[in-house]
């Protein structure tokens, strides 16, 4: 199949026009001006659409109604399908913070979907998490990492538990921050209110993301700089950020793209059960959670419960924040919703529309909303 539009992106450069040729599930040639169509294949000329490389979410928490930490495959399944028509062709299905039967029951439960492919894994954020900085999940349930507890989730996760957030000041964290790397699993510090001592320690113990920087996160003080700055200055740190119009304000992302370098920045939802739909009530793991005006929060509180996002939405906000260079914020923010993402998660086969990449795209009209999707080279129904 050939692919035309006036934009696409595609090894880091701005290809216009450009096109991208496919066999079955595969890219297997991009490039820019005009192209002689295969004798007999199938061209698809979209004009005037941005095409970009299928997004990366490692962190969203379900959408569509569905709730990945209910451990319910179907549910889980109508979260896959609502983020995918927006343009998500590879997500991990993040927990949040319950008992130890609950969670080892949901990774038991979500495993299935990533043996199948559905998921790119399963992301455990909590129960290892601050007091302080908790924000929509259960305090009473909130506790110390032991040996135990890691172990008996990796072993429920079977190979499918890819990442896991926690905070490494509490007893066992630096430990535990080991533990999981040595099991394969990508550890993030979030959640935290950790020092900026103990925050060095945890990346240089393995650590290598930075959960919803800011949010739900020690402060910065001039004398007691906490977890951003140690995440910042690190190069082997990925840090993430929700440009979902609610969590950060755009001055925020140009300050963390000029201090870790746009490479260094996953776009993330943060997306729970209310994503593609309305205001309502609805569940996050064990709370309650209110979505007024599209914002989630815990009931009668201004505690923010994830979001209602799609990625859409946070690759329009970062371009639209880095406005004063349209086409360098463009760049950015694929590399920041879909390169960068892939190789938080060492995979090698999406993130980019290169020869041998997955055939996973998304097309965009000027507002960046997805008006198609290609998902292994097959389009998804239901877009737009």
């Amino acid at each position: 199949m050939l692919i035309t539009a006036d934009t696409v992106v595609a090894g880091g450069r701005l290809l216009r026009p450009g096109w991208v040729r496919t066999d079955g599930a595969v890219v297997v040639a991009t490039g820019a001006g005009p192209v002689e169509p295969d004798p007999g294949g199938p061209e698809v000329a979209l004009g005037a659409r941005v095409v970009v490389p299928g997004f990366v979410d490692v962190h969203v928490h379900g959408g569509g109604g569905g709730s990945f930490p209910d451990g319910d495959p179907v549910g889980a399944l109508r979260a896959v399908d609502l983020h995918r028509r927006h343009g998500t062709t590879t997500l991990l299905a993040s927990l949040v913070t319950g008992s130890p039967g609950r969670l080892v029951a949901a990774v038991s439960a979500l495993r299935e979907l990533v043996a199948d492919g559905a998921l790119a894994g399963i992301h455990l954020e909590g129960p290892w998490i601050s007091e302080k900085r908790c924000g929509a999940h259960p305090l009473a349930e909130l506790r110390d990492a032991s040996d135990q507890e890691v172990d008996a989730l990796v072993r429920a996760g079977a190979g499918a538990v890819r990442m896991a957030t926690l905070a490494p000041e509490r007893s066992g964290g630096l430990r535990a921050v080991g533990r999981l790397v040595d099991a394969g699993v990508v550890v993030a510090v979030g959640h935290t209110d950790a020092s900026y001592e103990v925050t060095r320690a945890a990346v240089d113990a393995g650590a290598t993301v930075g959960t919803h920087l800011f949010n739900a996160m020690r402060p910065v003080h001039h004398r007691e700089p906490g977890p951003v700055p140690a995440l910042l200055e690190d190069d082997r740190v990925t840090v993430e950020l929700i440009m979902d119009g609610v969590h950060l304000h755009p001055a925020v992302y140009r300050l963390v793209a000029a201090s870790a370098g746009a490479g260094r920045i996953a776009l993330v939802t943060d997306a729970m059960a209310a994503a593609g739909g309305g205001d309502g009530a609805f569940t996050l793991g064990d709370l309650r959670v209110e979505v007024r005006n599209g914002v989630a929060r815990l009931p009668g509180t201004e505690v923010v419960a994830g979001s209602t996002a799609t990625m859409p939405d946070v690759f329009g906000g970062a371009v639209r924040a880095g406005a004063d260079d349209p086409d360098r914020a463009l760049l950015d923010a694929v590399r920041q919703t879909s390169t960068t993402p892939a190789a938080v998660l060492g995979l090698g086969t999406v993130g980019d529309l290169v020869p041998g990449s997955s055939a996973d795209l998304v097309v965009l009209d000027d507002g960046y909303r997805a008006t198609a999707v290609l998902h292994r080279g097959r389009w998804v129904d239901g877009v737009g």
